[in-house]
């Protein structure tokens, strides 16, 4: 027999800032079925505060923002 597979979701490798959500941008993004640029964009506004990245991970989260308006809204 296998050995059962622990959740994914409660696992982070490299840091935790993702661990103190209740739910994890990642699993949020795979159960809704987010596109990319989308799934990014909500990862980079949760850590921005966490991560130590602080602006720049807002400044990316705009850039995929832009991405999408170009995409959707051209």
């Amino acid at each position: 027999e296998g050995k059962k597979m622990q959740n994914p979701y409660k696992k982070q490798i490299g840091g935790s800032h993702y661990n103190r959500y209740k739910i994890q941008p990642a699993e949020f993004v795979n159960k809704n079925k987010l596109l990319f640029a989308e799934g990014n964009a909500t990862k980079y506004i949760m850590r921005h505060p966490h991560k130590g990245s602080g602006k720049q991970d807002l400044e990316k989260a705009i850039h995929y923002i832009e991405m999408i308006i170009e995409r959707d809204y051209k």
